[in-house]
């Protein structure tokens, strides 16, 4: 980062019972955020565990964790409507038959790992989402951080030009 730029700070969401192959990746992401907050590319970052799912409308979306997470995807949808970009295909509802009530309730299925860019406390950036046909992923925000490179659809933003 240059000395003008304030570094940003990184939240990582991670999915705590994970599919084959999730968790090296997640670990891989961990040990390049740690090398990044080494080199002074980033202000320090968070792990912040979730599970597979969370229903707006259950006990757990009413506790501190719950809703937290729920806070923070709103924020994330927020900004992907701002930016144009969609995190549909991350964040899917679903509908869950319940095994003990005869009725069937809707459910956020999360992503195994989500990552959001803060600069000075602002929502700056939500990896992985998609741009018309183009998905941004955690490791191209990675190596866009650690080439001091802003975000894909900053860049994006500052290559047009009015002719």
């Amino acid at each position: 980062m240059t000395e003008d730029t304030p570094a940003p700070r990184i939240e990582l969401y991670v999915r705590s019972l994970l599919p084959d192959g999730a968790h090296e990746r997640q670990e891989a992401v961990i040990d390049r955020l740690d090398r990044l907050e080494r080199e002074d590319e980033i202000a320090g970052y968070n792990v912040v565990v979730w599970g597979k799912q969370v229903a707006a409308e259950s006990a757990a979306a009413n506790t501190e964790e719950g809703k937290y997470i729920l806070n923070r995807v709103a924020e994330f949808k927020q900004w992907a409507l701002s930016n144009n970009v969609s995190l549909e295909s991350f964040y899917q509802n679903s509908e869950v038959d319940s095994e003990v009530a005869d009725d069937a309730y809707d459910t956020m299925v999360l992503p195994v790992m989500g990552l959001a860019e803060y600069h000075e406390g602002e929502l700056a950036h939500v990896a992985p989402c998609t741009k018309g046909d183009v998905v941004h992923t955690i490791v191209d925000q990675l190596e866009r951080l650690e080439n001091g490179e802003p975000s894909a659809l900053e860049q994006t933003a500052t290559d047009v030009s009015i002719v």
